[in-house]
């Protein structure tokens, strides 16, 4: 968790369709737009490429979504996720003509790692657990338990 929050980075950013965005190696270019009808909602869909150190890494196309029933508009980030880093990229509300967006972006080192940990304590517990020493002790207490109500 100390190195996600001390490491992460994140931008937020104008964009339009060709331009770039640079976190530390890793270069966003935002490619294009189109329009996408899902099952229950209408979007907006934005593609970009992202490549680090001038080598191609992921694509990622996050949405902007607005559902039928509800109408409410939801953003659909684009998580390209690794074992020693995660890039998100989400799109903001439309800018001026509607060409431009408010995008963010992040880079996440560690994320993976978190969950790692977790995994990692919850093994110890199945471990602890199965020791016999604690099995025993638990059934003489119950012995004691019913001499004492004898």
């Amino acid at each position: 968790i100390t190195l996600v929050s001390f490491h992460e980075v994140e931008r937020d950013i104008r964009m339009a369709p060709g331009d770039q965005a640079s976190i530390g190696d890793y270069a966003f270019v935002f490619d294009s737009l189109d329009s996408y009808v899902g099952p229950n909602f209408d979007s907006t869909r934005g593609h970009f490429h992202v490549t680090y150190q001038g080598e191609p890494e992921a694509i990622m196309h996050p949405e902007k979504r607005t559902y039928h029933a509800s109408g409410q508009i939801m953003t659909e980030a684009a998580i390209d996720a690794g074992f020693w880093r995660d890039l998100y990229v989400a799109m903001g509300e439309p800018l001026e003509d509607g060409n431009a967006w408010a995008v963010r972006i992040y880079f996440k080192p560690g994320i993976r790692w978190i969950w790692l940990g977790a995994l990692m304590m919850a093994m110890g517990g199945a471990v602890a657990l199965s020791d016999k020493r604690y099995r025993r002790q638990r059934f003489a207490n119950s012995e004691e338990g019913v001499s004492h109500e004898s």
